[in-house]
């Protein structure tokens, strides 16, 4: 009996070791996801060259201009902006799988020489009937409120900061302010129509002394978390509250375990079997 026993637990250990090493394996053979990247140029009456790591990627850049996305492996990348008087160069960091934005722009400060900063996209599930859009300050002016509406969501968003929220989808009518005011919009009212399941990156920039003020958009699809009547506002770098999300592993990292607790279950219905005959047995012998 404590043989049997004991062979019992040898084979379940031979099987949770199977399948931990076939996880391992298989892991160990995907090669890492690239990270997505977008260029986003927004200096007025500049022309400047886009390069990536030594290597140009775009030339002739004119303000408004949309370049990418460009998949770039995990780690630390150069990228330059070159063009009469500018050169600009920065280092990025991309994590496997994840999308961000690099917007070339000019800071607040009037004259001021153009800076550049990135983006990460907030890329993940979203509910049904809702879409995500994310506003970014890159003009040359002092910090600044949004309204959507006609109601201020977000106050006191500085040159380089963000805010980004889950809406309804539709039609919906975005202003900036100067902070703490409520009437002569920097920018807009101006209609953006957001579709359901979509990500909308949105940069305000320019200077509104030389009426050069506009938006840079672009969008790219966002999938269903499976929720009824999400509710999601996350101020990025805009001073507010945040909340993350924790999310668990595929099936592919589940099926080691699945197998490994039918095992243990065969196992222990199995000892379970072998002590009742065992008692039975000892019972006819008596």
């Amino acid at each position: 009996m404590r043989r049997l026993v004991l062979s019992c637990l040898a084979a379940l250990l031979a099987v949770l070791g199977l399948s931990t090493a076939s996880s391992q394996a298989s892991s160990g053979s995907e090669a890492p996801r690239p990270a997505r990247v977008t260029v986003i140029q927004a200096v007025p009456g500049a022309i400047v060259d886009v390069s990536i790591d030594g290597s140009e990627v775009a030339g002739g850049s004119g303000v408004g201009d949309v370049l990418g996305p460009f998949e770039l492996s995990p780690g630390s990348h150069d990228i330059g902006f070159t063009g009469d008087g500018l050169e600009v160069d920065t280092t990025l960091d991309v994590r496997a799988g994840a999308a961000s934005d690099v917007v070339l722009h000019l800071p607040a400060e009037v004259d001021g020489d153009p800076v550049v900063h990135s983006y990460a996209a907030p890329d993940g599930p979203i509910g049904p009937g809702k879409a995500r859009v994310l506003l970014a300050h890159t003009a040359t002016v002092a910090p600044a409120d949004v309204q959507v509406d006609g109601q201020t969501v977000f106050t006191n968003i500085a040159n380089g900061e963000y805010a980004d929220a889950d809406v309804p989808e539709g039609t919906i009518e975005v202003a900036l302010l100067p902070s703490g005011t409520t009437e002569d919009p920097i920018l807009g009212p101006l209609d953006v129509t957001l579709e359901a399941s979509t990500l909308s990156m949105i940069y305000a920039y320019g200077n509104p002394r030389d009426g050069s003020m506009n938006v840079i958009a672009h969008t790219s699809p966002l999938g269903a978390d499976g929720s009824v009547t999400p509710e999601r506002i996350d101020t990025g770098s805009a001073g507010l509250a945040s909340a993350s999300v924790t999310t668990f592993g595929g099936d592919e990292q589940r099926e080691p375990v699945f197998l490994g607790l039918l095992a243990l279950a065969a196992v222990v219905a199995g000892i379970g079997a072998i002590a009742r005959l065992h008692t039975a047995a000892r019972r006819r012998v008596g």
